[in-house]
């Protein structure tokens, strides 16, 4: 049976270097807060917002919400992003995504302020990721891979990795993520040819398809690292799955996330050390 990499002991571990940068950030005055921005009551946003909730006030940070009607009108909307701007109060935002059809999201993610996009949304955050530049903050989840891997101490420098989707909420921003650590990074798709030859090479395999238990064991082999980013819920099963039929994998690969309870964990860990971040805290 592979090593179960389970999410809480690492958003622990974030956690405490948090809640000491919070800390001496009070002393200089300095009252952390995060700002939401939520339009529509999407059951999945609604749930990450309870849970992101919970934990920056368990962390001492303030958290201003700012929920908006399924059916605003862009100019409604970006009146609010334009507030949380302008508010020195607020110190970094997190806007719930995709917004309903009838707004322009890619207007709304480039309104947002560069330097207090936590979630990595806007052009200029995409523009410091890809070219490796310091400043702006990668998205919570694809960062969460990272840590998650670390904390367990696998080997990035020159491993092979391959990612298993190509969105620009999870697959390219945790594949530039990787190439920062020397990783070797290819990136595959649901149009790859050939998709389990290439995974079969990997060292470290993240699957970020969204297709529920998509990559069965002929994508694996022995002494593979897997980490399983996609969350579904299986009709048949009842229950919540991720993109690698676990039970087929985990008998083989050496370690693998569990889903749930695994880098959906550290998420919200990362969205708080991002708030310290914006708000002047050295994390």
């Amino acid at each position: 049976m592979a090593e179960l990499l389970k999410g809480a002991p690492v958003a622990a571990a974030l956690d405490e270097k948090t809640r000491e940068a919070v800390h001496l950030l009070k002393i200089r005055g300095v009252r952390p807060t995060l700002g939401i921005l939520r339009v529509g009551e999407r059951p999945d946003d609604t749930a990450y917002e309870s849970a992101a909730v919970r934990r920056c006030e368990k962390l001492g940070i303030e958290v201003r919400r700012v929920s908006l009607p399924e059916d605003v009108k862009q100019g409604a909307l970006l009146a609010q992003i334009a507030r949380l701007n302008s508010d020195d109060n607020v110190h970094g935002v997190l806007m719930f995504r995709p917004l309903p059809v009838q707004l322009d999201e890619e207007e709304a993610c480039a309104a947002l302020m560069t330097s207090k996009d936590l979630d990595g949304v806007t052009p200029g955050s995409a523009a410091l990721l890809y070219t490796g530049a310091p400043g702006g903050f990668a998205p919570c989840t694809a960062e969460a891979v990272i840590a998650l891997l670390e904390h367990y101490g696998v080997p990035l420098e020159g491993r092979r990795a391959v990612v298993v989707g190509r969105s620009l909420v999870i697959g390219k921003p945790v594949a530039m993520l990787l190439l920062e650590k020397n990783a070797t990074v290819t990136v595959c798709h649901s149009r790859t040819r050939a998709l389990p030859e290439l995974t079969r090479r990997a060292d470290i395999v993240v699957a970020a398809l969204g297709r529920a238990e998509s990559l069965t064991a002929d994508c694996f082999a022995p002494g593979q690292t897997v980490v399983d980013v996609g969350i579904n819920y299986s009709e048949e099963r009842g229950k919540l799955v991720g993109d690698v039929d676990f039970d087929a994998v985990s008998g083989l690969v050496a370690a693998i996330t569990p889903v749930p309870a695994g880098v959906g964990a550290v998420t919200t860990a990362v969205l708080a050390k991002h708030v310290v971040r914006a708000a002047g805290g050295m994390l």
